[in-house]
């Protein structure tokens, strides 16, 4: 049996988790899942400004933190932190273990990034559909900011028989952090599809972090203990495929079936056929079963063969949008937001301003469910003390949005009476980044693996 952690769920998660969970308990292994598709084309925009940039930095200060824990207890992490920079990432990582004088093995799995072989793709016929609408890649080729294939675990695996003892990712599976682990220390083959399955499973339980020990669970959330000390998920795997979630003893929230189960929805489409590049995973074969306070096995899961395709996140410039707000009190509050909202629709008629999308939202009263909400009854209205209007515009135009964004401040004194002072000011213009999903051949890509210090 071997124990991986996962101590990060996004780029922003706690800075604490990670030194927490080497630190609170025997573990084996420790992931940390930095990336999202908006991540990269952030990273990407960083790295264009600046060429050391482009990578989860926070990740490299942790690891100073925590470098002589993992040498003493034989720790391995593996993490996605390189972004679009996994080079200049792993080259902090060896200064920061030069300043503390300690040696350390890191690995860097690269080849992801294939944004400057667009062109060539397209060039020999590759169209990079976008998955949901069949459009070619070409009629967006010119917004293009990032281009990154989703690899699998078996690179990661493969940095980890080479000796390892951090690997630095761009973009893998969320799922292949954990399950590479497995492959490494099992000797699980490519086709071996119930184990890979299983694997893939075990990593999508922890990728979110706490999400699966009570963060965020929306079932009885109010008895989970202890929120401020929660615990990060780790997974007691096994070589059968079976393994069992659970969390450090003595820290916060709750390891349940339910707390479980609300991960295991998380980003799900068809359950039959979750897609990875290491195999087809089916959620409708797994069994859970409490096996005691805080832990729940899971066993019984189907895998079947890997598609010939990896996934292509690509991200885009897409125009621009801005987002106002205004504060109005008790009484008449949502009264005085609404009317608010119709003044702002005029004036931007008057100016002659056109955009690809006007929206409203009323914090308060029915933003979270939008137009599933409905509206506030006379009974109810009178006793809002407070609703923010949150106004947004989006479209092609820079200029548009940039003149939208001087008509918020003004309904302060010419508009409806609204909180002193709440008001948010000018909103700041801002760049879309729209998604494009696509395929291509695995044939045409190829993770590389290299290692510091240099294999002899």
């Amino acid at each position: 049996m071997i124990r991986i952690a996962n101590g990060q769920g996004f780029w922003g998660d706690s800075l604490e988790a990670p030194v927490e969970q080497v630190r609170r308990g025997p573990l084996d292994y420790l992931t940390l899942d930095y990336l999202a598709e908006i991540t990269m084309s952030i990273m990407q925009k960083q790295r264009a400004r600046d060429p050391k940039l482009g990578y989860a930095r926070d990740f490299v200060e942790m690891i100073g933190r925590v470098l002589p824990d993992l040498k003493e207890r034989r720790i391995r992490v593996i993490a996605n932190a390189g972004g679009v920079n996994p080079k200049t990432c792993c080259e902090a990582v060896l200064e920061a273990a030069k300043r503390q004088k300690i040696d350390v093995k890191v690995a860097m799995v690269a080849g992801d990034d294939i944004v400057n072989r667009l062109d060539d793709f397209l060039a020999r016929g590759v169209e990079l559909k976008n998955m949901e609408t069949g459009e070619p890649l070409s009629a967006i080729r010119a917004q293009v900011q990032s281009a990154n294939v989703y690899f699998g675990a078996f690179s990661i695996a493969e940095a980890l028989g080479r000796g390892a003892e951090i690997v630095v990712t761009g973009r893998v599976t969320d799922t292949g952090l954990a399950l590479a682990p497995m492959i490494h220390e099992f000797g699980w083959k490519r086709d071996d599809w119930d184990l890979l399955a299983a694997g893939t499973i075990a990593g999508h339980t922890v990728e979110c972090g706490a999400q699966c020990t009570g963060g965020n669970c929306q079932v009885d959330w109010e008895t989970i203990p202890n929120f401020a000390d929660i615990g990060y998920p780790i997974i007691e795997a096994e070589e059968d495929g079976s393994f069992v979630i659970t969390k450090h003893a003595g820290t916060g929230g709750r390891v349940t079936l339910q707390s479980v189960k609300e991960q295991l929805l998380y980003e799900m489409g068809d359950p039959r056929e979750y897609i990875t590049p290491d195999c087809i995973a089916d959620f409708t074969t797994i069994q859970l079963a409490e096996a005691g306070p805080d832990r729940v096995r899971f066993g019984g899961i189907k895998g079947r063969a890997a598609t010939p395709f990896y996934k292509v996140s690509i991200s885009y410039a897409a125009g621009y949008k801005a987002i106002g707000s205004m504060v109005y009190a008790w009484p008449d509050a949502y009264k005085k937001a609404r009317v608010a909202e119709q003044i702002l629709r005029q004036r931007l008629d008057r100016l002659g301003l056109r955009f690809d999308a006007i929206r409203a939202e009323f914090l308060g009263a029915n933003a979270c469910h939008g137009i599933a909400a409905a509206e506030p009854t006379p009974e109810i209205e009178p006793h809002l003390a407070e609703v923010v209007l949150r106004f947004g515009v989006r479209g092609e135009s820079r200029a548009a949005i940039e003149r939208f964004t001087r008509e918020i401040p003004p309904l302060a004194l010419n508009g409806p009476p609204v909180a002193s002072g709440l008001g948010s000011g000018r909103p700041q213009v801002e760049e879309i980044v729209a998604y494009w999903p696509a395929l291509i051949a695995k044939s045409e890509v190829q993770p590389e693996v290299t290692l510091w210090p240099n294999e002899s």
